[in-house]
């Protein structure tokens, strides 16, 4: 019989990167948890959710420090960073930069907060990242061409009834089971 005493003292580095992996929350409990925030988002913001809006603050913000003169000269970058205006300076990037640090702490919290590669077994780790990177890129093109992420329009738009959030969402659907035909191969 094996006493406290008799087992090795964890270190710092065990107990901040070896924690035990919890269960997944329960889907509707997250799906609960996700309308008190969107409620939560509206309330304190006065807007809803969205991380597409952020990130290309973000992403105008750096360009910014290198290529101000560019930024001077064109329209769409011009209204948020011309002149003395700073891109930061907007509600959606603290809630992008929160989200993102909610996300480590709960990977964490989880034990889950770890590298690894998601793929079916007929599919490389190669091919999965390349797939991941061309889809990503198609993604945020769309978004910032409709001018809003999915999470947006369909969190936010849909929250308030908008019949063209569920018009696009139910369109997202349709069109991840149609192209779900193609690659489902890699899956399984």
């Amino acid at each position: 019989m094996t006493t406290t005493l008799d087992q090795p003292r964890k270190t710092w580095r065990d107990r901040v990167f070896n924690r035990p992996t919890r269960p997944y929350i329960h889907p509707y409990l997250g799906g609960l948890l996700l309308g008190i925030v969107l409620f939560l988002a509206f309330f304190i913001t006065g807007n809803g959710l969205g991380a597409s809006g952020g990130l290309n603050r973000i992403v105008v913000f750096v360009q910014d420090i290198f290529a101000p003169e560019h930024v001077d000269r064109i329209p769409y970058l011009l209204k948020m960073a011309g002149g003395a205006l700073n891109p930061l300076d907007d509600w959606v990037v603290p809630l992008v930069v929160g989200t993102i640090v909610g996300g480590f702490i709960s990977g964490w919290f989880s034990g889950r907060l770890q590298v690894e590669t998601n793929r079916g077994p007929h599919i490389s780790k190669h091919t999965r990242w390349a797939t991941a990177l061309l889809g990503g890129a198609i993604m945020g093109y769309g978004a910032r061409m409709a001018r809003g992420c999915t999470s947006g329009q369909a969190l936010s738009g849909g929250a308030v009834l908008s019949v063209g959030s569920w018009a696009f969402m139910f369109a997202v659907f349709a069109g991840g089971y149609a192209m779900a035909y193609f690659v489902r191969r890699l899956w399984n």
